[in-house]
């Protein structure tokens, strides 16, 4: 018997329970890890409250995590028992002391990786790897928008893009997040409380705007992501923080100068696992190397997931969150 964290119903962090939980032994080619750290990411709320719906009620949460093989199916080649493995893409459970997951969603562990570096990094760094490596593959010299520079996903994008000799501008809500994403390698920032993004990215380029803005705010910044990008530039709009972008016009696209737009997910980009581990690997290289800083702010018990996914929503925390079983 383990514990795990699960809702029976959709709604706000009251709705999460921590419960005793029987995990089912691996199919044949599914691994069951017992987790060492849990990463606590925005997607996680969107499937408690029911933007994302769950495959099945109740159901677990959470779809990060780092540990060790406990036991693994007939048909697995891959993995053994007490192999470090990390994992950034689901299924739904990660939020549990025990999680079973298909062989394909595992990825092998460095020595020099711990399981919080891991539980803290898989999906924001996995996310940063496709978007400034594959939606648009950044060369080098290009200037960019990034929407919550200070957050998870945008700290590690702030150092990936640094190291690509990237500038990057990005947007943040106080002083003290600017100062953590110039500290984190950003170009420039752009304090949204009080200035217009837009104009000033007019001024940060001479003019020229950027060529990409990267978005995980969603509603809020839909149209100034559109007013930030040059004539046939791209807006990556991946992420939801204030709510899904719906009822758009295309037509606007052709009125802001024939822009191209993307709303990319992990899962079409890690969609097997060769190109899993592949993109885990120059992850962990860019870790080891030490052009990228896990800044694991805060831990919270697994128990307390309430707590944490509260303080997540409220924009309260920084970096990267785990949970702890």
């Amino acid at each position: 018997m383990a514990k795990r964290i699960q809702f029976r119903a959709h709604g706000g962090p009251e709705v999460l329970e921590y419960v005793d939980y029987q995990p089912a032994a691996p199919g044949p080619k599914e691994v069951r890890v017992s987790n060492k750290a849990i990463g606590l990411n925005f997607i996680d709320t969107y499937y408690r409250s029911g933007l994302y719906p769950p495959p099945s009620l109740p159901s677990g949460v959470g779809s990060e995590g780092a540990g060790v093989v406990e036991a693994i199916g007939s048909e697995v080649t891959g993995f053994k028992v007490g192999d470090r493995v990390a994992y950034g893409s689901g299924p739904l459970g990660a939020y549990s002391e025990l999680h079973v997951l298909p062989e394909a969603n595992l990825v092998h562990l460095p020595d020099a990786i711990t399981f919080e570096q891991a539980a803290g990094v898989m999906l924001k760094g996995l996310t940063v790897q496709y978007l400034l490596r594959q939606t648009y593959e950044l060369k080098g010299g290009e200037t960019v928008l990034f929407h919550a520079a200070a957050g998870g996903v945008g700290s590690l994008a702030c150092q990936w893009a640094k190291a690509l000799g990237v500038k990057l501008i990005g947007t943040v809500s106080s002083p003290e997040k600017a100062a953590l994403a110039k500290a984190n390698g950003a170009w420039a920032t752009i304090d949204y409380s009080h200035e217009n993004v837009a104009q000033r990215v007019l001024e940060l380029t001479d003019g020229k705007k950027v060529q990409v803005v990267y978005d995980g705010v969603g509603k809020d910044t839909w149209l100034t992501s559109l007013d930030s990008v040059q004539q046939r530039g791209l807006v990556v709009s991946f992420g939801n923080a204030s709510g899904a972008v719906d009822g758009v016009n295309l037509g606007i696209l052709a009125a802001k100068g024939s822009l191209y737009v993307t709303r990319p997910t992990l899962g079409t980009y890690a969609n097997n696992a060769e190109n899993l581990q592949r993109m885990a690997d120059e992850l962990f290289e860019m870790i080891i190397s030490g052009k990228l800083t896990v800044d694991i702010s805060q831990r919270f018990a697994l128990a307390d997931a309430a707590k944490a996914q509260t303080e997540l929503s409220a924009r309260r925390t920084t970096g990267s969150v785990v949970l702890l079983p």
